[in-house]
């Protein structure tokens, strides 16, 4: 059923926009109207202008564009719906009105109708895989196959949460550093190349002899003020180098690879991929899917191709007959706490609890190792500006304390 955009004047002449399926421009009207509304303009909605809505990158799409968070509410709310009895199609019409977003608005439209057409709801998905994961899909799949959807939807909404509830914690703890740096760096910006040139003037056309702190300073500055835009080439240059360089397959397992041996972000680093390895795989085999299948699925969400080529390669030890807990022993990335938890999961016949509790275990140390360096943060960066702020001071007061003692 088509999908159509519309412009409408409520009772009180009130512009207002939404949109609605009908089976042609004329229901669409008729709809309009049924609802109290006159309409003013109606269009259609195609394919291309959803999915180019979806990918868009332009500055009002970064506002309105379809995140993880729109699909995680969107999860809840029809597992909600479901599990109250709804059947599906009713469920998925009724969030069609309640989706604020207008691009995913137009997903679930397009979603219910391909249901409506004869399609389940899995293959309905695979329409949009920029919009829902491999995981999400598979996980609907098993739930449609065994008749747990509303189940299903619920675990997968958990799962979407929990991350973004991680996420959002270390962006909130990251959010007081951001700052302090970029306030710094603007503060720092701003004396060098404005106030230093000033003051530094006046010892310059003394032509007297200089302390060494005040020519590192003068010359710091007068570099700075000159040639400040050539860092800030540089800095974008080397963004744009890193990031093409990461689109190759070599590059992108080297700078992985590199991330993973940093010395604190790269244990740091671990413990988030393990509890997403976790979490996703302890999800998808307690909904039905296989391990091996699990495994290929689960591998694509640590964020770390390094990972996920040990994924790849426990997947076929286990293939092989070998137990899940083995194949991640034979390398050092999985510590060694999960690969014992995974061993007694897999010999007590609970492996998909014991994996929720790995993913909760690693989890909780995220956080406290985050909190814990942001404590550690603060104090250094603080103590970093004051060093920087004093000897600026220094430098600038050493020629003035000269110039009193030589007039005493």
């Amino acid at each position: 059923m088509p999908v159509y955009d519309y412009e409408a004047l409520d009772t009180k002449g009130k512009t207002i926009t939404g949109i609605i399926d009908a089976d042609g421009a004329q229901a669409a009207r008729q709809k309009i109207r049924a609802i109290g509304s006159f309409p003013v303009t109606v269009k259609e909605v195609t394919d291309g202008e959803t999915s180019k809505e979806t990918r868009s990158l332009s500055f009002p799409a970064l506002f309105r564009r379809i995140t993880p968070a729109h699909v995680s509410l969107w999860t809840r709310q029809l597992a909600t719906l479901t599990g109250a009895g709804f059947p599906l199609v009713t469920a998925l019409t009724t969030l069609v009105s309640q989706t604020k977003t207008h691009g995913f608005t137009k997903i679930v439209a397009r979603i219910k109708d391909s249901i409506v057409e004869g399609n389940s709801f899995a293959s309905s998905l695979t329409l949009y895989p920029s919009v829902f994961s491999q995981i999400y899909i598979n996980m609907v799949r098993a739930g449609e196959t065994s008749g747990t959807l509303e189940i299903v939807l619920q675990r997968l909404a958990d799962i979407m949460e929990k991350q973004q509830e991680l996420k959002s914690r270390i962006q909130t703890a990251m959010a007081y550093p951001i700052l302090m740096t970029a306030i710094g760096t603007l503060v720092l910006f701003f004396l060098m190349t404005f106030v230093i040139p000033n003051i530094t003037t006046i010892f310059v056309d003394m032509n007297q002899a200089l302390p060494t702190p005040t020519r590192f300073l003068i010359a710091a500055s007068d570099l700075f003020k000159r040639f400040w835009w050539l860092l800030v080439v540089a800095i974008i240059a080397g963004l744009v180098a890193l990031k093409a360089f990461r689109k190759t397959e070599r590059g992108l397992v080297a700078t992985d690879r590199m991330m993973l041996s940093m010395p604190v972000m790269g244990m740091m680093l671990k413990k988030i991929a393990v509890a997403r390895f976790a979490r996703t795989l302890a999800s998808l085999l307690e909904n039905g899917v296989t391990m091996l299948p699990a495994l290929e699925i689960v591998r694509n969400v640590t964020g770390n191709v390094v990972i996920s080529g040990l994924i790849e390669k426990a997947s076929s030890e286990v293939e092989k007959g070998q137990g899940l807990g083995l194949s991640l022993a034979a390398d050092d990335v999985f510590p060694d706490l999960a690969v014992q938890m995974v061993q007694v999961g897999e010999q007590s016949g609970e492996l998909e609890s014991m994996l929720y509790k790995i993913a909760e275990v690693y989890e909780n140390e995220v956080q406290s190792s985050i909190m814990s360096m942001m404590a550690m943060l603060e104090p250094v960066m603080i103590l970093v500006m004051a060093v920087v702020v004093l000897f600026i001071v220094l430098s600038i007061c050493l020629p003035i304390f000269e110039m009193n003692q030589l007039v005493g």
